[in-house]
């Protein structure tokens, strides 16, 4: 044992820079897949911890205010309700922000779908104006218990009592109202489209479908004009962390099948590299398994290493870090499974990587006590004829038996590009992702957004003096009016969005990945949510219902929806008024000139319309996926570091098997400058090589990944991007000339040799 631990020491001492190597990718690869586990975890118990503890409702559904929503606790599967209770659809203002809001009836806390205050206190009988606003509308609003809000176009205040959880469906400017709780007395007051809401809570959630089309057939298609399931609430609550933490798991598990690979090729080397050494250990009494644990057991040190320091930083440091990484982190840590996570990433990632490096221990156990002679083969009997002829053309002769060297042993040399190509490969999907990013910033008219700003005017304005004020705005480049209601689809299991966008005179510029604009009568495009959820295609027809009102389109193109989960239908107005002539728009999507500040001119319009105007900004998806930025450059930071593994492990092969030529070489008048130039062309044509099969692999897979991504999230395929053929061109050549720089002085080193040294190492 003191023999194996001083062999192991000393080696240590020999080659700290690969130890040091191996330590930090190790440490950064753990930590990817830690941070992966806390915002998996992140997305998904916030949600669930809401909506266990408030005894939530699978189903919402809302009917007009005369159905009896009473009998749909009589329907087979329904464990328990909520309500019905009273709904108005108003609009609040706080601090300059307005918000179209449901309120809703209610006196004491429901047994299901009770909402959990989060500050404040609930509704006072004795408080006519008291109300509880959901969490997400009242961040919306800036709004905290005791603040008060106004009602626009009347003289009501409304007083904050507290802010409360919900595991419903969240605020979305424009597309869904904000959730208020109120006195039912106070619901019965509220001016204007009035109605009710029931929960069900269901004794098989996975029955979901099932239960939503009982209770529409027995109130009636008609009566339902809206239904929320669980899924969908879900979903929206766990949003772009869990796109997150599938981007971190991802490039952690390639990073790890990359680092084992790196460290099984940097053990086969080294032991290439000491046959003489190991047939020394062995002719000293230790035995194959001794030389085996001795590989074996110093790699995983450095495994076990590297793991301990990334679960400590991550524990220690890891909601300390600025934005949603580190709140992430911060919920991670007070959740059941966090303690396991911690322990259990890491060992997994160990284990992986002493599983890798067996192979390669297990082939040091079998090396003959007594060394073999190589045999020292005539360089030039064994180049092939294209070499020849290329000094027969008298190209430079490094470069031709640089080129040889790299690739004259066929398999060593394809193992070696893979193992370097895996990690450069990652870098390219990484690139795409980023560049996919930031094409949602600088260009979101190519992704569904088209618009920059929606307005919603509150009514008191005819349609061509709305027209006016927004066409009177220099900024303003496009309008374009439009209507969104929602559906029910074909089965009457779930609700979509339908929107009637531009005329045919002033079509609406949609996003297409498939099919064609929607020109004629009838014709509609939508989202990959929709195709996916009523299970259809492009090219084929569809019915929905608004209210008691079918309407049967023809969808001949997929649009990229970033909205409601992609369960969107486009049509033109002109579409929607022929079966309702009087239909007036409720809202205009707005076009800006480059450049202008969305901000200034949203206040700008509001200033001239005097309060009549709802104005809000398109949101981007893609600003939810900023801490994928930072994310990123990190895992390229990695990848980057097992690389450079790969590439000094193959760099130290190179040059110990050149050690035997190198005698030759000085024999045939190459000078010291000229055997330096073999090593570093051999390295480059590797590196070259490897950046090639990264390309050309990295690239359709990234696409296929992101569009992946975009299908299963509703906005559909046709979303990646890859990165420009510059930046290409830059990442090959910074890894060519990264190569051939590292190479340059162990090569000049091992040219410079006294000719007993490479004698003594060639024996």
């Amino acid at each position: 044992m003191r023999a194996t631990l001083r062999w192991a020491h000393a080696d240590l001492r020999t080659h700290r820079g690969e130890a040091l190597f191996i330590v930090l990718a190790t440490a950064g690869i753990v930590t990817s897949l830690l941070l992966a586990a806390a915002l998996f975890g992140y997305a998904t118990n916030p949600w669930q911890r809401v909506f266990t503890q408030s005894h939530g409702a699978h189903v919402w559904i809302h009917t007009g205010p005369s159905s009896d929503a009473h009998r749909l606790a009589d329907v087979d599967g329904v464990d328990s309700v909520a309500g019905p209770y009273p709904t108005a659809a108003t609009a609040v203002e706080s601090r300059g922000t307005r918000a179209v809001v449901e309120l809703r009836g209610a006196t004491g806390q429901p047994s299901t779908g009770r909402p959990l205050l989060a500050s404040g206190r609930w509704l006072d009988p004795t408080r006519a104006d008291g109300v509880v606003l959901e969490s997400s509308l009242a961040r919306a609003l800036w709004a905290e218990p005791g603040d008060t809000l106004t009602v626009p176009g009347t003289t009501r205040k409304l007083t904050v009592l507290g802010v409360a959880d919900s595991a419903e469906p969240r605020y979305s400017p424009g597309e869904r109202p904000g959730l208020v709780w109120t006195l039912p007395s106070a619901v019965r007051g509220t001016a204007g489209h009035t109605g009710q809401v029931i929960g069900l809570r269901l004794t098989d959630p996975g029955d979901t479908d099932y239960a939503v089309q009982r209770a529409v057939t027995l109130l009636g298609a008609g009566a339902v004009t809206e239904v929320s399931s669980w899924q969908q609430a879900r979903a929206e609550a766990q949003g772009d962390n869990r796109l997150l933490g599938q981007v971190l798991g991802l490039f952690g598990l390639g990073a790890l099948v990359a680092a084992g690979l790196a460290v099984h090729g940097a053990i086969g080397t080294r032991i290439r590299g000491h046959l003489r050494d190991i047939s020394v250990l062995k002719a000293i009494g230790f035995t194959p398994g001794q030389v085996v644990r001795i590989f074996l057991l110093q790699h995983v040190a450095f495994a076990l290493l590297g793991a301990v320091l990334a679960g400590a930083l991550t524990q220690a440091l890891g909601s300390r870090v600025p934005g949603r990484l580190g709140d992430a982190v911060g919920v991670w840590q007070g959740l059941p499974g966090h303690t396991a996570a911690l322990f259990s990433v890491p060992a997994a990632a160990v284990l992986f990587i002493a599983a890798t490096t067996g192979l390669a221990a297990w082939r040091a156990g079998r090396v003959s006590p007594v060394p073999g002679l190589r045999a020292a083969a005539p360089l030039g009997g064994g180049l092939p004829r294209p070499a020849r002829r290329a000094l027969g053309l008298r190209l430079p002769s490094a470069l031709v038996l640089g080129w040889h060297k790299a690739f004259t042993r066929r398999s060593r040399s394809s193992a070696t590009v893979a193992r370097l190509a895996l990690p450069l490969l990652l870098i390219v999907v990484a690139m795409s992702a980023w560049t996919t990013i930031e094409r949602f910033h600088s260009r979101p008219e190519q992704f569904g957004l088209a618009a920059a700003l929606t307005v919603r005017p509150d009514g008191s304005l005819s349609d061509s003096g709305v027209r006016a004020l927004l066409e009177g705005n220099p900024r303003v480049t496009g309008v374009h009016p439009g209507i969104q209601v929602p559906a029910l689809v074909p089965g009457q299991t779930g609700t979509i969005a339908l929107r009637g966008l531009g005329t045919h005179q002033d079509p609406y510029p949609f996003s297409l990945a498939e099919g064609r604009p929607a020109r004629g009568p009838d014709e509609a495009v939508a989202g990959q949510g929709l195709l996916d959820l009523l299970d259809v295609r492009v090219g084929d027809w569809v019915r929905v219902t608004v209210g008691a009102q079918p309407q049967i389109l023809h969808i001949v193109g997929r649009s990229i929806e970033p909205e409601n989960g992609g369960r969107v239908i486009s049509t033109s107005l002109d579409t929607l008024r022929e079966n309702d002539p009087e239909l007036r728009p409720t809202l205009y999507q707005l076009q800006l000139r480059p450049g202008a500040d969305p901000r200034r001119v949203a206040t700008e319009l509001t200033a001239a319309a005097h309060g009549a105007f709802d104005v809000h900004a398109v949101t981007n998806p893609a600003d939810g996926l900023s801490p994928l930025r930072g994310v990123v450059l990190g895992l390229i930071a990695v990848l980057a570091l097992i690389g450079l593994i790969e590439l000094l492990t193959a760099i130290g092969g190179t040059v110990r098997e050149g050690e035997r030529d190198l005698l030759a070489l000085k024999a045939i008048g190459l000078t010291p400058r000229q055997i330096t130039a073999i090593t570093v062309t051999a390295t480059g044509c590797t590196a070259f090589a490897a950046v090639l099969v990264a390309t050309a692999v990295g690239l359709p897979l990234a696409h296929w990944l992101i569009d992946a991504q975009g299908r299963s999230s509703g906005i559909g395929a046709g979303v990646a991007r890859g990165p420009s053929a510059v930046l290409l061109l830059l990442f090959g050549g910074a890894a060519v000339l990264g190569a051939a720089t590292l190479a340059a002085l162990p090569a000049a080193r091992a040219a410079r040799r006294r000719p007993a040294d490479t004698l003594s190492a060639a024996a």
